[in-house]
């Protein structure tokens, strides 16, 4: 994988998607400048004290603008660390996640994950684009809250103090702002990524280190645990691929909290609770052992388990899938001259679905050991839906596998390598089945 660019100018803060943003969020409340806007030559845009609207995104994105342009604006009602507060209060109440993670707190009071961030640096060009993500980006606004306490849980848990659960909870908090700079398609459930929609994904971290590091107020520990919040320990992430003690214990608890924040969020009313645990459990390679092992007491609890409504068929299905999927690489593995399996991209595939089916074994959830599994589970629902759980998360790392050949090997369809050739037409057929769940 190619090194990511780190370069200010490789991810200007005035990007076309993230100005579109302001500009239609003006639509709706009152934006004003705070100063003039300047271009780049010194050439005025807009007065002082103007009211910005989406008439003036033309102009803006034709030109390189002087300095941030979230330093030179203002609006009503601006996220501030109160408002943050107020807000992380709320889901201490009423999330089930926040909920579970103050109730299994030494005391069971949500001051201990809110101390921290009451102690918050927020300054307003930061202010202000967390005020665009919670007006344009309402649900990663909340995210973004939600796995800051998911991150000072696991702070308090590593045995860290309040004060240094102050960095950790701001990292926590900013992780996403890269996001507002990405094509709002990523939005729409039925938009497909792309390969340049994939670029964006994995530059995101990128961009907002580059925005943390530019207001040059914060520990670079903040800066490097933003940049990691998408490594595994394995070194499976993104964007550098880093593995085990490469990556910062903050970026380890990043790491961490977004998946365990993203879980609850994406299946809220789906055995959150279960997926979640035997993710972790599944996917032991990936995470920290320590941080996994705060957290599995938490999703035990019976209070948050789901009944799984599963049938027979339903796991057959499952099963199917991934047997398919293991058995056409090896058909098509075996068929390739020594020399062709050496490409980048068939050795790539290869060790990934290796492993696997490894982990899968390990974890008694190989396909040939549901089905055998199967025939005994017949009326034993908790074994059932617990066999599919696994199951979907077995899909669900196979098509991380399918899409890591599209944003690795950008056009590696035109090539003319016989190995090449064989992962397209894998990942192809892949993505057809995992489409049809």
């Amino acid at each position: 994988m190619n090194a990511p660019d780190l370069s200010p100018a490789a991810f200007a803060d005035g990007d076309s998607h993230y100005l579109r943003a302001i500009t239609d969020m003006a639509d709706r409340r009152t934006v004003v400048t705070q100063e003039a806007l300047y271009t780049d030559r010194g050439i005025k845009l807009v007065d002082k004290g103007a009211r910005v609207d989406s008439r003036l995104y033309d102009r803006l994105v034709k030109h390189k603008l002087r300095g941030s342009i979230d330093e030179h604006l203002a609006m009503d009602d601006m996220v501030s660390v109160q408002s943050i507060v107020q807000l992380a209060a709320s889901q201490c109440e009423h999330d089930t996640l926040a909920y579970l993670l103050v109730h299994t707190l030494e005391g069971m009071t949500a001051e201990k994950l809110l101390a921290p961030v009451r102690a918050l640096l927020l300054p307003p060009s930061l202010a202000f684009k967390l005020t665009v993500m919670r007006e344009q980006h309402p649900v990663l606004f909340e995210h973004s809250v939600r796995m800051m306490l998911a991150a000072v849980y696991l702070g308090i848990k590593s045995g860290w103090s309040d004060r240094e659960c102050v960095p950790l909870a701001t990292a926590a908090l900013l992780h996403d702002i890269g996001v507002l700079h990405m094509d709002p398609v990523w939005h729409d459930p039925a938009n497909k990524m792309t390969a340049v929609g994939r670029q964006q994904l994995m530059a995101h971290p990128i961009t907002a280190m580059l925005i943390i590091r530019g207001q040059n107020m914060f520990p670079r520990v903040v800066e490097q645990a933003v940049l990691e919040h998408h490594e595994c320990m394995d070194g499976s992430g993104y964007p550098r691929g880093l593995q085990g003690d490469q990556i910062s214990l903050m970026g380890q608890i990043l790491m961490v909290a977004e998946v365990v924040a993203a879980f609850f969020e994406k299946y809220a009313n789906e055995a959150a609770a279960q997926r979640l645990s035997l993710t972790l459990r599944l996917n032991h390679r990936k995470f920290p052992a320590a941080l996994i092992a705060c957290l599995l007491p938490v999703l035990q609890i019976r209070a948050v388990q789901t009944d799984v409504q599963v049938t027979p068929a339903d796991v057959e299905r499952l099963i199917e899938q991934l047997s398919t999927a293991f058995g056409d690489w090896d058909t098509r593995r075996a068929g390739l001259p020594p020399e062709a399996a050496e490409s980048e991209a068939c050795a790539f595939v290869e060790q990934r679905l290796s492993a696997l089916q490894k982990t899968l074994f390990e974890a008694g959830s190989h396909p040939q050991q549901q089905a055998e599994a199967l025939q005994y589970l017949q009326g034993d629902e908790q074994g059932l839906a617990e066999l599919a759980l696994l199951g979907r998360e077995a899909l669900w790392q196979l098509q991380g596998i399918v899409d890591a050949t599209h944003s690795r090997w950008l056009t590696l369809e035109h090539s003319p390598q016989a190995g090449d050739r064989a992962v397209v037409q894998w990942r192809d057929a892949c993505a057809v089945r995992l489409a049809q769940r």
